[in-house]
Parts: structure tokens; C-alpha cells; sequence
């Protein structure tokens, strides 16, 4: 297969892997995600429905709002020192490792949360316990995702690392529609009503159980990364890699966190609970049905899983760059229209919107994976990719449902919330042009010098990379 700018690319000196064993890697990764993600978005949809009522209560129900969607933020704070730990350890001792610790992590908090007691029968020590189980997810988060598409893309063939690298990325919205369909389902059917804040919201946390059964026994069926067994071979492990990233690739990680912000920040006003709960509250004007707007979330994540997969098949015919700047573009025409078609109070309306948000919510996060990959030095890559991806996710998604309740609560319009997800589209689409786009570069150690060749347009060129030399429009911005 051609490259981007139709030259192929020079034979990779990776270790080769069977097609057999890619496929297998990507579904693994795909199943791990789902179930890390069904267990964080699970928080974030009974922070939006019930928390706010059975553990933060006495705050008052302005205040106990806010601090619930700001429990769902606290554990952004956390996931640096998940990407450090994961990221770190990956980098000297494996990525497959730490993707197995990292979702017993998850699983184990999840289902914990759901046995929880609540304020009213536990008093100040419930809200303590269900903000220690969070701050373990938000740990847990930060290391996992690295590890995940490291696993993916460094198994890929070169030519197609857009599409096998979309495979972990589509573990999100397919954990956002699994735990939206299950929460819909015991609000419809098993626990409507009064028995949902009774006992029924505890049902989804204690399913995690059973799907952390299964990831683990998918996640120890695949084969390390053989970039890393290269590495370990050779005996090439970074002793700080932490401590490199950070002095010789610090303007890199800043960009590539501001990159993930933009989608981070519009990915979390549905997956964060913020339009649950604007949409659902009885006492607001819209007063919706809680099965409805469940049901028309778990589409649009339907929709936002479709446009992932198309964005890898993307990234791979017109590079990652082009790709998400599409996806940014149609972000920044949907951020007013979405709380438009919400405001009617029309369920199918409500669909549309959030259905059109997630075409660019897509297309900003199938190439990721790949484009992080390409850009960091083997050596740190797993601290690189996974340290970038947590501080990104604290700028853009940690607070967006808070700041867009509080935006909310001082306007009394949503006119705010789309000026703020506007704002922080924009910047993420000022990093985006900054970074250099090099696809099909080699990821093996042996290509270490090569990629460690600036990528980005505030890089001094150190030399001219061989990817550079037969795809002269990787080297531009």
C-alpha cells in the first residue's frame, strides 16, 4: 500500500508478527478498553442521575451537583500518576504487564463502588469512600490507555497503523454505549422509578465484575509488543524514562495533550454527565425522560463508534494530521447547534445533535493512537503517549460538566457551555497544525535516532530522517 504522498516506505526493520496475531491484539485491546471504559463511564452516568442525591446530599442540590460532576473530574487529576507509573514500568518492563494490572485496578474499584453505603446510612464516610474508589479509576485510566495502543500499533503493519490503532480508541464509545444501555435498561425495566435510586444503580458497578473476568482472560492470551521485546533484547530500557520525556520532549507533550484536550473537552459533555443531567432534572425546563436520554446517548455513541473506525481507515489513506483537522472543523460547526436541537425538548432532535457532535468527536480520536505512536522515540514511547494523553484529558475533560454546570447555573443558557467547547476546539486545533505528521515511520529501537528527529515545527532539525527523504510532505506542517 502507498503512503500518504504515494511513495512507498523503506522496508521496517521491526520484528515481524503474523496477520494472525495483529488481529488478535487488536480485539484483545478493543475488549480491554470496552471494559476499563464501561467501568469509568458507569461513575460518570450515576454522577449525573443519582450521585449528587445519595452521597452529596447535605451540600444542597446546586452544590451537590457541582461536587458531583466534580467527583467525576477529581480522578483526571490522578491519571498523571497512573501515566507515570504505567509509563515508567512500561517502558522497562512491559506493556502487556501493565495492561493486565491496570484493569484488575479498574475492575476491582467498580465493584466496590457498588457496594458502597450511602450518606444516608454511612454519613461523611460514604462520599470519602466513593471519592478514594474514583481517585483508583483515575490512576488506573491514566496508565491503561497507553499500554493499549502501544500493544496495537506496535503490532500493526506500518501501512496500516490508523486502523489497527483505532481498535483500542473504539473501546470508548462502546464502553460509553455499553454502560449508557445498561444504566437505560435497569431505569426502564429491571428498577424504574424510585428502586433505580434505591438499590438499582448498584447493578451496573457489580456487573464489572464479570467483564474484568473477561478482559483478563483476553489481555493474557496476546503476545508482548515485539517493539518492547526488541528493546528488553537489546537491552536498551531507559533507566528514567520519565525523566528524559520531560527534558528533551517537553514542547512535544504539550502539544500532543492540547491535541486531546480539543476532543477531550467535547467528549466529556456527554460522557462526563453534564447533559444527563441538564436534560433529565425535574426541576430544570427540560425535565426529559431518564430511559429517553439514556437511549439517545447510547446512539450517539453508536455513531461516534462508526466514525472512529472510519477516522483509522482515514488517518492511513490521508495521513493523521488531515484527519483530525476534518474532525475539528466539524466539531466547531456542531458545538452551537448541539445545545440548540437539545433545548427543544425533542427526543429525535436530541439524537440528531448529539449524533452530528459525535461525526467529529470520531474523527478527532480514531487517529490518535497512531499519530502518538509515530511521534515519541521508542524508549519513552509508552511514558510519551501515555503521560500526553493524561495531562490532555485534565486540560480539556476533567472539568468540562462542571464548568458547563456552572456556566449554566451563573447564565441560565447553554449559549456559554458552546462558546467554552468553541474555545477549546480551537486550541486544540492551533496544536494540531503545529505537529508534524510521519506516517509509516519505523517505531523499532533501531530507528531511535531517526525518530528522535523533531516533530514538531519548533524542533531544530537535527538531520534529515529516511521517512523524511521519501515522504517530503512528512516534513512539513
Amino acid at each position: 500500500m502507498a503512503s500518504v504522498s504515494g511513495i512507498s516506505p523503506p522496508p521496517s526493520s521491526a520484528p515481524r508478527t503474523s496477520a494472525k496475531d495483529n488481529r488478535r491484539v487488536a480485539f484483545a485491546t478493543l475488549i480491554g478498553t470496552t471494559v476499563e471504559w464501561y467501568d469509568f463511564f458507569i461513575y460518570a452516568t450515576a454522577a449525573g442521575l443519582v450521585f449528587s442525591t445519595l452521597f452529596f446530599e447535605p451540600a444542597g442540590k446546586e452544590i451537590a451537583t457541582l461536587i458531583a460532576f466534580a467527583s467525576v473530574g477529581l480522578s483526571f487529576l490522578f491519571r498523571p500518576l497512573g501515566a507515570f507509573l504505567a509509563g515508567h514500568y512500561g517502558d522497562k518492563i512491559g506493556r502487556k504487564a501493565m495492561l493486565v494490572i491496570t484493569l484488575l485496578l479498574m475492575g476491582g474499584a467498580t465493584t466496590l463502588i457498588g457496594v458502597l453505603p450511602t450518606y444516608e446510612t454511612a454519613g461523611v464516610w460514604a462520599p470519602i469512600l466513593l471519592l478514594l474508589l474514583r481517585i483508583i479509576q483515575g490512576i488506573s485510566a491514566g496508565g491503561e490507555w497507553g499500554g493499549a495502543v502501544l500493544m496495537s500499533v506496535e503490532h500493526a503493519p506500518r501501512n496500516r497503523r490508523g486502523l489497527f490503532g483505532s481498535f483500542p480508541q473504539l473501546g470508548v464509545p462502546l464502553g460509553m454505549l455499553l454502560a449508557s444501555g445498561v444504566t437505560a435498561l435497569m431505569t426502564g425495566v429491571i428498577s424504574p422509578g424510585d428502586e433505580f435510586i434505591e438499590w438499582g444503580w448498584r447493578l451496573p458497578f457489580l456487573l464489572s465484575i464479570v467483564l474484568i473476568g473477561v478482559g483478563f482472560l483476553v489481555r493474557m492470551s496476546v503476545n508482548e509488543s515485539p517493539v518492547f521485546e526488541e528493546i528488553s533484547e537489546k537491552k536498551q530500557q531507559t533507566k528514567m524514562p520519565i525523566v528524559e520525556l520531560m527534558k528533551n520532549h517537553w514542547k512535544l507533550v504539550v502539544l500532543a495533550a492540547l491535541v486531546f484536550a480539543g476532543n477531550s473537552a467535547a467528549g466529556y459533555m456527554t460522557t462526563g454527565g453534564f447533559i444527563l443531567n441538564y436534560s433529565t432534572n425535574p426541576e430544570g425546563s427540560l425535565a426529559m425522560d431518564r430511559t429517553d436520554v439514556l437511549l439517545a446517548v447510547s446512539g450517539s455513541a453508536a455513531v461516534w463508534f462508526l466514525f472512529t473506525l472510519i477516522s483509522g481507515l482515514m488517518a492511513d489513506l490521508i495521513g493523521r494530521k488531515r484527519t483530525y483537522l476534518i474532525g475539528f472543523g466539524i466539531l466547531a460547526l456542531t458545538v452551537f447547534p448541539l445545545f440548540w436541537l437539545i433545548n427543544t425538548g425533542n427526543l429525535a432532535f436530541m439524537f440528531v445533535g448529539l449524533a452530528l457532535f459525535s461525526v467529529g468527536l470520531g474523527l478527532t480520536y480514531g487517529p490518535q493512537a497512531a499519530w502518538y505512536s509515530e511521534i515519541f522515540p521508542a524508549s519513552i514511547r509508552f511514558s510519551g503517549v501515555s503521560v500526553s494523553y493524561a495531562l490532555g484529558a485534565i486540560v480539556g475533560g476533567a472539568f468540562a460538566p462542571t464548568i458547563a454546570q456552572a456556566l449554566v447555573q451563573a447564565t441560565g443558557s447553554t449559549l456559554a457551555v458552546s462558546g467554552y467547547l468553541l474555545l477549546m476546539v480551537a486550541i486544540a486545533t492551533a496544536a494540531t497544525i503545529m505537529l508534524r505528521d510521519r506516517p509509516g515511520i519505523d517505531l523499532s529501537i533501531r530507528n531511535q535516532a531517526e525518530q528522535e528527529v523533531g516533530a514538531t515545527i519548533f524542533d531544530k532539525r537535527r538531520g534529515v530522517s529516511t521517512d523524511d527523504a521519501v515522504r517530503p510532505d512528512a516534513a512539513r506542517v
